[in-house]
């Protein structure tokens, strides 16, 4: 009996145990949308989960440098987790003790074990009432007051470098970049709205410009309008709240604040707006039918894009090898500063001695500009009304439905665009002319009409028959010797435009293909899609390198030399230029750019972008102060600085990156030439493996592979 009882008991509390095990995993392991007072999300054990699953808030790592770094964030839960808020950006919780939790004083904080701060919601605590966080569908998280249901705080009106459908960029409200893309910390910098105008801007540091958008109105002399999805959703736009969209007249759109309903524009479900890292402002969305994010737009876009990069009166080209110019009539403020911009070679309003002008530029466009469109029926009117006003610098006609912006069924304005200070921007692109101001005697000169001749008079009519005799016969002459040269010259031109048409189809094969090697079935389809890495433009590389000048080089590898180089924003990069002398060649370039592209560890050195321009290519990484090992392994005074510990550490982080590789990662690599100078240390000196052009893929759950050649260094 008493045994029976016994196992009676010790079966319930083995139940008992059960249930509370199985309880307690769940709270644990499951996932809520909100943590009231007193609640907390634990690093490492929870977080919050947004009700339909698009968001998740918790803690996230930093692991690129050794030390431990650990933020609170918001990120997308889809494949990969894209972080698009985070708490304590400026002051990472240095262990993983971290908690997130609504103290008794109503406010949300990040501490750690020892109540140490780390973030703060910094509302008003008067009364101490019961209050909830909770993440909602939109990404924002909502402090609020139970009782009153009053939101407190929320994240929409603090973001970090990201904006969501459903904020609103009014106000002081403003997006800072990453300091890098790994770093969540505050970058260089910032995008934000014009005070009193519908116009953004991109701020490098605090004072300088480095992109603007243009003015957003139906009478805009612009042709810089934001990207219409993301001005969609700058303008806080809704399905109920619709914008009306305004067409140009070569196609292009635009959308303003309107009430009448004729074309609506459509937000993906999932979309950001995005402050980069790099200095660029960008439009993500994931389209249903792709499943990934897509790059939509992005300004800077090109050199031509950066704020006055010019200056005033230079004109910007993409199409030569000197960005800026000047135009006729003008000349360079500084022969080695093309941001200093152009000036006149004669002043203008100069009117006892000279009379002023008009050079017409067909073809072009302007940004940064909010000028009103001034009524005139006709261009005259726009060109005495300049003439007549010693400040005006230029001016631009526009005529009924041409040249602007018209609303859907209704025509635009026609009128007069003034400058009365000197223009910015100007680009050798776009759909405008401009009638810039300079005086007659910097025009170039024109050729005399027959009817300005004067005639001969009757007492002179033999000496000018002689003359015009004379006249003639040296015409003749000079036509047979010009039209001699002329098929001269065009014989030696046609040869020569053969010459150029068949570098240009060499050009174009070795174009075609690179394209073909870096798009080679022996990759699946959804890695070719998958490379995620930036492309670079050959004059930016340049510009980085110093023209690739030996002061910045590195060394020289198997791929070719190795160069140091510069970002406008001030990152250092390596840049691996391939070389035609290389024992490693295309095959090994597309390795380095689909592999490095898919892996992400902090023992594996970073790819930051590639370049394919003719016959360069180029791979940029991320640059790393202490160059290789095999430098302080094998020089005699380095080697002194490598204690057991620092040995030891090197030793562990190659086994960690070596371990990813082999287990952990997406795909299963073979490094195949892992040696000392492959092994980069940061400033930290923590080890990073590079230079996979060597490198091998094996499938599935494949131990071993097949080689036709003998590879590696020996």
């Amino acid at each position: 009996m008493f045994s029976s009882t016994t196992n009676i008991h010790t079966h319930s509390q083995i139940i008992y145990s059960f249930t509370v095990l199985v309880c307690c995993c769940f709270y644990f392991c499951s996932a809520k949308d909100s943590i009231t007072t007193g609640e907390s999300i634990n690093d490492g054990f929870n977080y919050l989960e947004s009700p339909q699953k698009k968001f998740q808030m918790g803690f996230f790592p930093h692991e690129i440098t050794s030390e431990v770094r650990r933020y609170v964030g918001i990120w997308y839960t889809m494949d990969p987790k894209t972080v698009v808020w985070v708490a304590n950006r400026d002051k990472p919780v240095l262990d993983s003790t971290g908690v997130f939790t609504v103290k008794e004083d109503g406010n949300a904080v990040v501490v750690n074990k020892n109540g140490i701060g780390y973030f703060s919601t910094m509302t008003p605590t008067e009364g101490a009432p019961l209050r909830v966080l909770k993440l909602q569908d939109t990404g924002n998280a909502v402090l609020m007051d139970v009782a009153s249901g009053n939101t407190l705080w929320e994240s929409f009106k603090t973001p970090t470098d990201t904006f969501l459908p459903g904020m609103k960029m009014d106000g002081d409200i403003k997006l800072t970049s990453w300091k890098t893309v790994d770093d969540p910390g505050s970058g260089n910098y910032e995008f934000q709205t014009e005070p009193g105008t519908n116009r953004y801007s991109i701020l490098n540091g605090s004072t300088t410009y480095l992109w603007k958008s243009g003015n957003m109105s139906r009478d805009s002399f612009d042709e810089n309008q934001i990207y219409s999805k993301a001005f969609n959703l700058l303008s806080n736009s809704t399905t109920q709240n619709r914008t009306k969209i305004f067409t140009r007249k070569n196609g292009t759109k635009i959308v303003l604040n309107g009430t009448q309903s004729e074309t609506y524009m459509v937000i993906e479900p999932y979309s950001r707006f995005v402050m980069s890292y790099l200095g660029n402002i960008q439009f993500f969305s994931w389209p249903k039918s792709k499943s990934k994010w897509v790059l939509d737009w992005q300004e800077p876009k090109d050199k031509c894009s950066v704020y006055r990069v010019c200056g005033p009166f230079g004109m910007c080209t993409q199409n030569n090898g000197s960005l800026c110019s000047c135009m006729a009539g003008f000349e360079r403020i500084s022969p080695v500063d093309t941001t200093a911009g152009c000036k006149r070679t004669s002043e203008i309003c100069q009117r006892s001695t000279t009379k002023d002008t008009f050079l017409n530029v067909t073809n072009i466009s302007m940004d940064d500009t909010t000028l009103p469109l001034y009524p005139a029926k006709n261009e005259s009117v726009c060109m005495k009304k300049c003439l007549d006003d010693c400040h005006c610098q230029a001016y631009s006609f526009r005529s009924q439905n041409e040249g602007g912006i018209r609303d859907e069924g209704r025509d635009a304005k026609q009128g007069c665009w003034f400058w009365n200070s000197e223009p910015n921007n100007l680009k050798e692109s776009g759909s405008h002319t401009i009638s810039f101001r300079i005086s007659e005697s910097s025009k170039e000169p024109s050729f005399t009409t027959p009817s300005a001749i004067p005639k001969p008079d009757n007492k002179s009519s033999s000496r000018g028959r002689v003359f015009a005799f004379a006249i003639a016969g040296s015409a003749l002459i000079l036509s047979s010797l010009c039209g001699i040269s002329y098929c001269l010259y065009k014989r030696l031109g046609n040869r020569r435009k053969i010459d150029q048409q068949s570098l240009e189809i060499q050009s174009s094969n070795m174009q075609r293909r690179m394209n073909e090697l870096l798009h080679l079935d022996h990759s699946k389809e959804d890695d070719r899609e998958g490379i995620d890495v930036p492309y670079f433009e050959l004059e930016s590389i340049i510009a980085a390198t110093d023209d690739f000048a030996e002061k910045n080089r590195l060394g020289q590898g198997g791929f070719g030399p190795v160069y140091k180089g510069i970002l406008p924003g001030g990152q250092e990069i390596a840049v691996k230029r391939l070389s035609s002398l290389s024992g490693q060649g295309l095959q090994e370039f597309k390795n380095e750019v689909i592999l490095i592209a898919k892996l992400q560890h902090r023992n594996l050195v970073r790819l930051l972008g590639y370049c394919v321009s003719g016959d360069e290519k180029m791979l940029l990484y991320e640059f790393l102060q202490n160059r290789s090992l095999d430098l302080f392994i094998f020089d005699p005074t380095l080697c002194t600085s490598l204690d057991w510990a620092m040995r030891f550490n090197i030793i562990m982080g190659i086994a960690r990156g070596l371990n990813y590789l082999h287990h952990d990662s997406r795909l299963r690599i073979i490094h195949r030439d892992l040696k000392t100078s492959n092994i980069l240390l940061d400033e930290d000196m923590n080890p990073k493996i590079s230079d996979f052009g060597l490198a091998r893929i094996v499938h599935g759950k494949d131990m071993e592979a097949v080689t036709n050649r003998v590879v590696g260094t020996l």
